[in-house]
Formats: C-alpha cells, sequence, structure tokens
C-alpha cells in the first residue's frame, strides 16, 4: 500500500517541485533539528529563507534526509517562533539580527532594529566611530602590532594617541615625531567630529578588539619628559595579554 505523500516528511531523494511534496519540513540547521512546515518557511515570500523553499528544492540534504543549512542552529528556533507567532526574541539580539540579516527577513530585521541594543549599536555608537577617520583599519593595525610583538612575551604593549580636535592633534604632534624617532610604533585616531569624548573612543576600541577574542586593559602612557602638555591626555598603551 502506498503512502500518501501528504503525511511524509519533506526527506530524501527530492526530486520534484516543493509544490509537490509534504508541508511537513525536516531541518538540519548548524546541527540543531527542526521540524516545521513549509508555510512557515515561506510565510514572508521576498526573504531568502522563503525563496531556498519555492520552486526546485535549493538545499542539500543530510544522511537522515533533513534539509540542511549551514547557520548557528542555536539561534534558529528564535528565527521560527517569529515566523509562527510574530514573537521578536529578547534574548541574544545581536546573533539573532545577524541571523534575520542572513534569511532577509525583512519585517524582522526592522524590529530588531529597533530594540535598544541593535538601536545604540547602529545609531549611536556606529555613527559615531563612522566619523573616526580610519577607525577599523587602526583596530587591525593595532592587533598587527600586538601580534608582531607576542614572540615568547606574555603580553604585547600598542601605543595610540587619540586626539579628538585638531589643536589636540598639533599639540601632540611633537611627541609623535619622538616616538617616531625612538622607533617606536603609535597608532593615532581622531580628530573626529562628534559628541563623544576620549574615554568613549577608549571604550570603543576596547570593546571592538574584545569582540574578536583579544584579552587587553589600557591606561594612561607617560610620554618621556619635555613634552610641552600632559601626555597621558592623549597617549594611551593597551596591553593585550596572550596566557
Amino acid at each position: 500500500m502506498s503512502i500518501s505523500s501528504e503525511h511524509k516528511p519533506l526527506g530524501k531523494q527530492v526530486t520534484g517541485s516543493l509544490h509537490t511534496l509534504s508541508p511537513i519540513v525536516e531541518l538540519n540547521v548548524g546541527g540543531e533539528m527542526y521540524t516545521t512546515t513549509l508555510s512557515t518557511l515561506k510565510k514572508h515570500p521576498g526573504s531568502k529563507l522563503a525563496e531556498m523553499f519555492t520552486g526546485q528544492p535549493k538545499l542539500r540534504t543530510d544522511s537522515e534526509g533533513r534539509f540542511f543549512i549551514d547557520r548557528p542552529g542555536t539561534y534558529f528556533k528564535y528565527i521560527l517562533e517569529y515566523l509562527r507567532s510574530n514573537q521578536v526574541p529578547t534574548q541574544c539580539i545581536q546573533d539573532v539580527y545577524k541571523e534575520a540579516l542572513f534569511y532577509d527577513i525583512e519585517p524582522l530585521i526592522k524590529q530588531l532594529e529597533d530594540s535598544p541594543q541593535i538601536f545604540g549599536e547602529l545609531v549611536a555608537r556606529r555613527q559615531f566611530l563612522a566619523r573616526v577617520p580610519n577607525y577599523s583599519e587602526n583596530i587591525e593595525l593595532m592587533i598587527r602590532i600586538a601580534r608582531a610583538e607576542a614572540v615568547a612575551s606574555r603580553q604585547s604593549s600598542v601605543i595610540v594617541c587619540v586626539v579628538r580636535t585638531e589643536e589636540d592633534a598639533a599639540r601632540c604632534q611633537d611627541a609623535l615625531n619622538s616616538l617616531d624617532m625612538d622607533k617606536k610604533s603609535v597608532v593615532k585616531f581622531g580628530p573626529w567630529k562628534a559628541v563623544p569624548s576620549i574615554s568613549d573612543l577608549l571604550d570603543c576600541i576596547q570593546m571592538d578588539v574584545e569582540a574578536k577574542g583579544y584579552k587587553i586593559s589600557f591606561q594612561p602612557h607617560v610620554a618621556e619628559k619635555g613634552f610641552r602638555f600632559k601626555s597621558h591626555d592623549f597617549f594611551y598603551k593597551f596591553l593585550f595579554t596572550w596566557w
């Protein structure tokens, strides 16, 4: 006796259009198993997730015949919960936001962007950092310098000069020249035209370097005597701890 396809979940030997197969779908998302319906996955027709299950099958299957999506499975449950009940997640907001962007679920993206966590990051912090010249490049430069000095050491130090205004930059030039003559690498941030202070930028630097997996701290760097200003107003030493 044949079994109607209406009662079999989508699985092995998928050959036809998804329109002709079971409305029940088994998924393997990064090693996490889920069962849902085709209509749930296609709830937002313009999304990448809906496109995966429209027309001819576009995904590979695992050894059990489940459709495989190579994404973090932990956060897919929040995506499914939103598709099922329109419930916007209140946990793991940053990670769920990344997944919503990947699956291109526009209504969820917009609602997450209104959350304090994402709003603060996108509208406040990132907009500030966009006004700091070469911010991302300087973060990478700091990391390269620290790694180059890590041989047989527990810590590496990187000197950072942070200037908020053009006037501050001019005041620091003698110190920068002196450090350059001493063959000391200095990463310069600024100047910028935005409200946040030098302290705010230092916090951003630490946050973004730590987000890359490094353990760091910073403290004022006291330059050689003879400078015409308090060097610790502008110069800081970031310490990378390796072990």
